[in-house]
């Protein structure tokens, strides 16, 4: 169920209940200049933070829109189901020793499932969490300090964590904050909900997430292809890459594609930018709250000093953020507006002659905002306002004010250090239309955040991940190899003629019908190579009997296939079930490297052909396909048609399919293919049917 909770974050009444916390919540309304009802509820107290008290919810004028519950987790209860009762917009739960609680897990779940029920259909935010504080409508709904001042728009931080919340509102580098919500426990709103509700606010510009776990996967693709509807762009800090790697699985691929490699392939997926810090997060919500996503990654850069420009270039290349050259006609306008001794190039240092002249600045600014770029950036780093006079700094920064507002170019200033730029003039700046942006790396990030949301809105809007079910599988079924590939190609995923023998004689026999040279595997390994169970290039019957003969001695059949040609590049394509997102292809450098380089791209399904491309371009190797240093052009064409294939074949497979593993995967040279040269199929084992068990083997006996 949906439910609309707009009068609880947009509230014209406040209802507090409890003690000091609830006290605290009236003195930041009053700070804040709410302006709204503030009725405050403690059956011991006649007064509370210098307003009279009432003595119980039936004695409050009305049915509140919002309401702090600052009291005992078994009082909260009843407050709840008496709140419901009378229809109360919603309520902020601040008590801890629900699901979280440590001490008696089964008791605290159980207290929150009472709590969900008291509820009814009223929202509730948290149990286990502050609140929120609506910066816009001057409405907090918070017990303690925090760092935020009323603005006519601005982002919206959503995080689990309230004491991170308070963190994040104590930022002193301009970003204009519209809401900071804590979920808590999220027992009737998630993080998903609560941004899907401030995205119906058309003064919020950006959402930042700070995520700990995903838990409805639905209900952030949900909120996703809204922001995307309306042009809000969603970043995301979610730690967890130093987790311990998953349990070892029978594939290559498990062991490169873990449940953090998920996380970003369903970010990614839904065009949510992940970050790595909260600095990043900030100045990137910075970016797109002035600008929106970027059409593309292209910067110019202009500073005063060859330093700044060299890290800032650093900086960029390390980011995958360009700095293109100039043509002659660019060259030539630039120049003119220079002393003839400076070099015009991108990153552009003017050096200090036009210093503190804001006229031949402006001309120069305007002259680089010419170019075809996608973002102009002026490094700037003021003195200390202290001990300082920064009137020739701000001439700089004023001839970009200046410039920004003639050309209409999409503008950012950077400061290498946080400390160099005063918020007074962050705040100027966003006034201004022009990002002020602190810290080379940040920077950075947040230029090729923006640019990757805007390179994801382009592409059609991803469907919505198979539904599969998450519960943990207590039997596992290994395919044999030869029938794994038999049911590859019949989803069209070329694989090498083969035969399955049980004598030498038999092997020797297949061989002559397939046509030398052939391969030996045994059957009963799952990683052949490793343990001697290939053999590779075998020319004749002698070989094959031989081969055969050492193979049987350790089990009952043996492969007998043609060995595949000369391949350009090999290539590992596995399936993983994923408990969260269900299933995953995971795309790489595969054969004996697929471990060593970890050169790899994971992709939830359904995926589609240009996505698909879109991954195998963005591997080390792809190069490797493309006639590198002489060497043939790969089958691209092919390779391509055999991953929608294996995609095919895992969705229809979705209910039983773990694993699948093509190690390797052979791309040969243009015109002539690809060849799954091993497949390692592991699936649900499926209770047999009366037809199936009339069937002299399973499909997958061999």
């Amino acid at each position: 169920m949906t439910l609309d909770f707009k009068r609880l974050l947009q509230p014209r009444s406040i209802a507090v209940f409890g003690g000091h916390e609830a006290g605290r919540v009236i003195e930041q309304c009053e700070r804040l200049g709410f302006n709204g009802e503030l009725w405050p509820v403690n059956p011991h107290r006649e007064t509370l933070a210098g307003r009279p008290c009432f003595r119980n919810a039936d004695e409050l004028p009305a049915a509140p829109d919002a309401v702090f519950i600052g009291v005992n987790r078994r009082a909260t209860i009843g407050i709840v189901e008496q709140l419901a009762g009378m229809g109360a917009g919603g309520a902020v739960i601040y008590a801890s020793g629900f699901a979280e609680s440590a001490d008696d897990p089964a008791a605290g779940r159980a207290l929150q499932q009472q709590l969900i029920a008291a509820a009814g259909n009223m929202p509730i935010l948290g149990p286990n969490c502050y609140g929120f504080i609506n910066y816009l409508d001057r409405a907090p709904v918070w017990p303690d300090q925090h760092g935020g001042q009323p603005v006519a728009r601005g982002v919206a931080l959503i995080t689990q964590s309230s004491n991170l919340t308070i963190n994040l509102s104590m930022q002193r580098r301009g970003l204009p904050i519209a809401y900071i919500v804590a979920a808590g426990n999220q027992a009737r709103i998630d993080l998903a909900d609560i941004a899907r509700q401030l995205l119906a606010d058309p003064r919020v510009t950006a959402i930042g997430l700070h995520i700990e776990g995903i838990g409805n996967v639905r209900g952030f693709e949900q909120m996703a292809a809204l922001a995307r509807a309306r042009n809000v762009p969603v970043v995301a800090v979610k730690p967890g890459r130093s987790t311990d790697a998953q349990a070892l699985t029978l594939s290559h691929t498990a062991s490169i594609a873990g449940s953090d490699t998920a996380t970003d392939a369903f970010f990614e997926r839904l065009g949510i930018a992940r970050l790595e810090s909260l600095p990043a997060l900030l100045e990137t919500l910075k970016l797109l709250h002035i600008h929106g996503p970027l059409p593309g990654r292209s910067i110019g850069s202009m500073s005063c000093s060859g330093g700044d420009a060299a890290l800032l270039a650093d900086a960029a290349r390390k980011h995958d953020v360009a700095l293109p050259g100039l043509s002659n006609t660019d060259r030539e306008r630039i120049a003119a507006t220079l002393d003839d001794i400076v070099t015009v190039s991108n990153p552009l240092d003017y050096h200090t002659f036009i210093w503190a002249r804001q006229d031949a600045l402006e001309q120069t600014f305007k002259a680089v905002a010419a170019c075809d770029f996608d973002l102009l950036t002026l490094i700037l780093d003021l003195p200390r306002g202290d001990v300082c006079n920064d009137a020739d700094w701000m001439a700089s920064a004023e001839a970009l004010m200046a410039t920004a507002r003639q050309t209409g170019r999409r503008t950012a200033l950077v400061a290498t250090l946080p400390e160099t730029l005063p918020e007074a003039l962050a705040q100027r700046l966003l006034a201004a239309d022009i990002a002020p942006l602190v810290g080379l790396d940040e920077a950075m990030t947040a230029i090729a955040t923006a640019a990757d949301i805007g390179r994801a809105w382009q592409a059609p809007q991803a469907r919505p991940l198979l539904a599969i079910d998450a519960g943990a599988q207590a039997q596992r079924q290994v395919c044999g190899e030869h029938a794994a590939k038999q049911r590859l190609a019949a989803h069209g995923v070329p694989v090498p003629d083969g035969r399955v023998v049980q004598s030498g004689t038999e092997a020797v026999q297949a061989a002559a019908d397939i046509g030398y040279p052939v391969v030996a595997k045994a059957t009963h390994l799952a990683h052949k190579s490793e343990h001697g169970g290939v053999h590779l290039g075998l020319a004749s019957h002698v070989s094959v009997q031989s081969a055969a003969d050492t193979l049987l001695a350790g089990g009952k059949h043996v492969l007998i296939e043609r060995m595949a040609e000369q391949a350009v590049a090999e290539l590992v394509v596995g399936i993983t079930r994923e408990p969260q997102f269900g299933l995953m292809l995971t795309l790489g450098a595969g054969g004996v490297w697929v471990e060593l380089l970890q050169d790899a791209v994971s992709l939830l399904l359904p995926t589609t052909r240009a996505a698909l491309q879109e991954a195998l371009d963005s591997l080390r190797l792809a190069p490797l396909l493309r006639a590198y240093r002489g060497r043939p052009a790969a089958d691209e064409a092919a390779l391509i048609e055999a991953l929608l294939g294996v995609c095919r074949f895992a969705e229809q497979q979705a209910g039983s399919l773990l694993e699948l593993d093509i190690n390797p995967l052979l791309v040969l040279p243009a015109g002539q293919g690809v060849v799954a040269a091993d497949a390692l199929l592991v699936e649900e084992p499926q209770p047999p049917s009366e037809v199936s068990a009339t069937l002299p083997a399973s499909p997958c006996s061999m």
